[in-house]
């Protein structure tokens, strides 16, 4: 059951940042076979020995390698702990204005799919609410992007962020099909207060009609933030999957 799903180390990045190799073995107890971490090419000696430690995998990982004079180091630390797809956070806000903005990120997108490939990796995109608030020719301005990009480019679709960029989040799923390889879970009023964020679940986002429209998709378990204590909050939300993830 438990191997079909990850959790964004991110969510616990306070732990992380004081005692990383316990933060992941917290998880591992919790019931977690595989993580997401970020800021691995800074770090990789300290998470290749926490995962050897808790028996963990990482199929995915975050890093900001769009903007990066450095993509092969970042390809070269993923290929050694075993990243089998490299997924940049975000491009801001201000660069999802224009068709020729857009345009530009996805060459580059692709430029970097090519280069992660010939380290054995793949290479993907992750949204917030700006890439779907934001209109280009009528259409969210994803669409535009996802329109210029190669075959081999995978979007992990952060769910909650698109339900608050006005998508029906479901739907985006199926428009996007096998694109998708990675869906954030995330639950919680449909606000931008991400302090109110809340188990799967327990919010207004239709999870799961999320979870029917992506059956090919990691679901990887994410809180931005959490009033309580967080290990319990993903807690809950691998027990509401384990449930209510057909």
């Amino acid at each position: 059951m438990t191997k079909n799903y990850s959790v964004q180390l991110y969510s616990v990045r306070d732990a992380v940042a004081d005692d990383l190799q316990g933060a992941v073995a917290r998880l591992a107890e919790i019931g977690f076979e595989n993580v997401e971490p970020y800021a691995f090419a800074e770090r990789t000696d300290e998470y290749e020995r926490a995962f050897a430690a808790s028996g963990i995998s990482a199929p995915s990982g975050h890093a900001a390698v769009i903007d990066s004079d450095e993509p092969d180091r970042i390809f070269e630390a993923a290929a050694r702990l075993g990243i089998g797809t490299v997924i940049d956070p975000l491009i801001p806000a201000e660069r999802w204005q224009s068709v020729d903005d857009i345009a530009r990120t996805a060459a580059r997108v692709n430029e970097l799919a090519a280069r992660a490939a010939t380290f054995g990796l793949g290479f993907g995109y992750h949204n917030h609410a700006w890439e779907i608030a934001t209109r280009i020719d009528g259409r969210p301005a994803l669409h535009a992007f996802v329109d210029r990009l190669d075959a081999g480019v995978r979007l992990e679709i952060d769910t909650y962020w698109a339900t608050i960029g006005g998508a029906d989040a479901p739907e985006l799923l199926r428009g996007l099909a096998e694109r998708v390889g990675f869906i954030h879970v995330k639950d919680g009023p449909i606000s931008d207060d991400v302090t109110t964020q809340l188990p799967a679940g327990q919010g207004a986002v239709d999870v799961a009609g999320v979870l029917a429209a992506a059956p090919q998709a990691l679901r990887v378990v994410e809180f931005d933030s959490y009033s309580g204590d967080v290990f319990a909050g993903i807690a809950a939300s691998l027990a509401w999957l384990a449930e209510n993830d057909s």
